[in-house]
This record gives structure tokens, sequence and C-alpha cells, in this order.
């Protein structure tokens, strides 16, 4: 009774699609260096292009910040080990089950594929983001100008980060 239906013709086309892709991903694995220069060399064309042109500056810094955020996922471990450290001291003393001095691997949170994998599909997106006029956001210079001035000059607008003394003893 609850039989499912026989795929369509879209999903049998996306389901070729998709494993012919994969299997296109899985032949570049190996190649770490060619595809690292490849992404390294559209990054540039990018930001080249965004100087050159003098425009899509929020289209670079989202994928600045995307790229420093894929970075920080790549060089934090997927387990840390000063995490595990403080459960076992809130836990209270246990039996030894293993010993101080094993092989503990670095195993990232993020894998080098997935990485360059991210990177290069986030750069391919906003490389074609900069031929879109609607990308083209315009920045408020004389906002960004002012608040220069004001870390140059140390002054806060606000009393967030400002001492605060008292006449008691």
């Amino acid at each position: 009774m609850n039989q499912s239906s026989p795929p369509s013709s879209i999903e049998i086309q996306f389901l070729q699609y998709s494993k012919q892709w994969q299997k296109f991903l899985d032949t570049l694995t190996p190649y770490t260096i060619p595809r690292w220069s490849f992404t390294g060399v559209l990054i540039i064309l990018f930001f080249l292009r965004i100087i050159f042109v003098q425009g899509w500056y929020v289209v670079a810094y989202a994928l600045s910040i995307y790229l420093l955020n894929l970075f920080l996922a790549f060089i934090t471990p997927k387990f840390d080990p000063s995490l595990a450290e403080s459960e076992e001291i809130a836990e209270g003393p246990a039996l030894p089950t293993k010993m101080d001095e094993e092989f503990k691997p670095f195993i990232r949170r993020l894998p080098e594929f997935k990485f360059w994998y991210w990177s290069t599909r986030a750069s391919l997106i906003a490389f074609v983001c900069s031929f879109i006029s609607l990308f083209d956001i315009p920045v408020f210079w004389p906002v960004l100008r002012q608040i220069k001035h004001m870390m140059k000059h140390k002054y806060i607008p606000f009393d967030i980060g400002k001492r605060k003394y008292s006449t008691q003893k």
C-alpha cells in the first residue's frame, strides 16, 4: 500500500548528473596543488576585477569573510583536547582507560578537500556576481571615513568600553 512511485525522468537525469559530478570530484582528489592553484588564480582574478572596476565591494567583503570562516574551520581540530580534559575534571576521578602517551592524530573539523571545494565554489559564485549590476551595492563612503576618523582619534560614541570611576573607597 505504501509503495513509492517510480522516479521521474527529471529525477533520473539528476541522479545521473550527480553521479558524474561525484566521479569528476573523485578524479580531482589526488591533485592538491593544481586544485589550489586554480582556486588561487580564480581569487586573484576576482580581486583584480574588483580593484579595476571599482565596485562590488560588498561581494568581495562577503567572500573574504566566508573564506576566513572556512579557513578557521580548516585549522580547528574536530575534537578539542582542552574540552575533553575539562570534562574529565568535572566528572571526577575515573579508572584509567588509556595511556597519556597515546598518539592522537590531528583531525580537522573541515577536511582539506571540502575546504577547497567550498572555497572554489564561493569564489566562482562571487566572480559571477561581480558581473551582475544588482550585486553592486554602493558603499556609503562618508560613514566609513567617519568610522576611520573615530578609530584614529580613539573616540567611541558609546560608553561601553569607558572606565567608570566611583567616589566610594
